[in-house]
């Protein structure tokens, strides 16, 4: 199937569509006109979807990082086992869920983007969609497997985040390098970065701190601690700083596509 093919929905169904769009008229000449055609309808609903799940999403793993972490570790183990398992399985299941519908819906707004833009320049040729899920899903799975070596190296804090600093530099530069022929806008290559960053961080909730949370979560309810609780917790805090981290640059990118023009015209 070509990979624009989602983009010529909108073509197929417009015609469908041609009824004058709905007014509310408020006097005095004034009047609200609801858009009737499927392209705008979709790109609004998706365009809340998007900001609702990720409002929840980004707040929830500030939550975690800057509040939640600290209280549960203060708590008396009595406590901790009554409290944290309720609290932190409807947490988490908010947390993971709304990490999927951000990056869906995200994705959606995005190529109509691209569509739009590749119809617009006539061209034939684009590796946007491609290099986006081929390169980020290729720095995901680096950082996954660095953090996962059995050794307390990549375990640091620091260390950590120069190498995820890098993996998010290079990976970027290669999707602008790829995507370069000088058709492409600011706004669908900014918005591949950082669309690119939440996938990556996505991948991160389900792949790390869901993984061990989970297990975590049980273990406190159950009142015992096996003995790799320890580096599970550490690995899923390491996960949740680093998501808290990406969760800037990914931002700024993302206003950077409407308001800060920085790419396009490479090639």
């Amino acid at each position: 199937m070509h990979l624009l093919a989602p983009y010529a929905l909108e073509a197929h169904l417009s015609p469908l569509l041609t009824a004058p769009p709905p007014v509310l008229v408020l006097g005095g000449g004034w009047g609200i006109h609801f858009p009737n055609d499927l392209s705008t309808n979709l790109a609004i609903g998706l365009r809340l979807a998007h900001f609702l799940a990720g409002i929840t999403w980004v707040g929830l793993g500030y939550f975690f990082v800057l509040v939640g972490a600290r209280w549960l570790r203060d708590l008396d183990a009595g406590v901790r086992r009554q409290a944290a398992p309720p609290l932190m399985q409807a947490a988490m299941w908010w947390f993971r869920w709304s990490s999927v519908v951000t990056v869906l819906a995200g994705l959606g707004l995005w190529m109509m983007e691209v569509g739009a833009d590749h119809r617009a320049a006539g061209e034939v040729h684009s590796n946007l969609i491609w290099s986006y899920f081929v390169l980020w899903t290729l720095a995901y799975i680096i950082y996954m497997g660095i953090l996962m070596i059995p050794t307390d190296l990549f375990q640091r804090g620091p260390i950590l985040a120069v190498v995820t600093a890098g993996l998010v530099i290079v990976t970027s530069w290669l999707f602008l390098r790829v995507n370069s022929h000088g058709w492409e806008t600011n706004r669908v290559l900014a918005i591949g970065i950082g669309g690119g960053i939440g996938w990556f961080m996505m991948f991160n909730v389900w792949g790390i701190i869901w993984r061990f949370q989970k297990r975590l979560i049980r273990w406190t309810a159950e009142g015992t601690m096996p003995p790799e609780a320890a580096r599970m917790a550490r690995l899923a805090s390491l996960a949740a700083r680093t998501n808290a981290w990406l969760s800037l640059p990914m931002l700024f990118f993302m206003g950077a596509a409407s308001h800060y023009p920085l790419f396009g015209g490479l090639g």
